[in-house]
């Protein structure tokens, strides 16, 4: 059984991320509020959307805006230790993902215990951040030289933000990445956070990895999940389960408990 399989159940499992407001010293960090504000904040998304029982959970510093490809040291310390506050409360398998660093990334799986993490781990891309090239094989020697092997990698090879300056075909790029970087699972996303790939990636992906988990990453709706998973082996969703959609709004609870009806359904649950 393969190490997704084996932490997910052999489920096409439902990823909800936990967007945690802004780190200090990043230009919308709230001050006033301070890091316990982000707590508060990271406690009330995780505890309604384990209600909602999805599938996992995912931390990650969407809010971090301006993005960097080299993260404060500030940022992940930070996320360790919101992370930590919460540790007792995550009754699901959990990842983490700081945007767009791998490194760090890697460092905060371990430092905190999560179960996967995911990043862009693969490619060469001009992008918003400048000039993006990641370098896999130093993420993943990283990840073991602190002995994570069984971290689950979740590799995103169409990045947000960016385009690839690699002009062979999307299935082509995720077919050469699982060869050359074995990840555990390849994700596609759209151009944007919120903003759904589209479907035909999602099934030329699938097609050149029948073997290899594929999943959709961004943009997944109450209204097009039962057909994404028609496809995908799974999804990771954070916009739709707010309040009004909105990315930077908390989650609604409700929301999240009618997605997770819809995907049971189509689960066969």
């Amino acid at each position: 059984m393969s190490k997704f399989d084996k932490l997910f159940g052999g489920k096409k499992p439902i990823i909800a991320m936990v967007h945690l407001n802004p780190m200090p010293g990043t230009p919308l960090y709230d001050a006033e509020a301070g890091v316990a504000g982000i707590v508060e904040a990271a406690r009330r998304d995780l505890t309604a959307l384990q209600a909602a029982d999805v599938d996992a959970v995912m931390f990650g510093n969407e809010n971090d805006r301006p993005y960097e490809l080299q993260v404060d040291t500030a940022s992940t310390a930070t996320m360790a230790y919101v992370i930590g506050q919460l540790r007792s409360e995550i009754a699901k398998p959990f990842g983490v993902n700081v945007l767009w660093d791998p490194m760090s990334t890697v460092a905060l799986a371990v430092a905190t215990g999560a179960s996967f993490v995911r990043e862009i781990f693969t490619g060469t891309y001009a992008s918003d951040m400048g000039p993006w090239t990641p370098n896999a094989g130093q993420a993943m020697r990283y990840r073991d030289r602190l002995d994570r092997s069984d971290l689950v990698m979740l590799n995103n090879v169409s990045a947000e933000f960016a385009d690839s300056l690699d002009k062979r075909s999307l299935a082509d790029r995720a077919r050469s990445a699982v060869f050359s970087s074995i990840p555990d699972a390849v994700l596609v996303s759209g151009a944007i956070t919120g903003e759904a790939a589209e479907m035909s990636a999602l099934v030329s992906v699938k097609k050149v990895l029948p073997n290899t988990p594929v999943l959709a990453n961004t943009g997944v709706r109450h209204a097009t999940v039962a057909d994404i998973l028609k496809i995908a082996d799974g999804c990771i969703v954070g916009s739709s389960l707010k309040i009004d959609g909105d990315t930077w709004k908390s989650v609604d609870a409700e929301r999240a408990k009618e997605f997770m009806r819809i995907v049971k359904a189509a689960r066969g649950q």
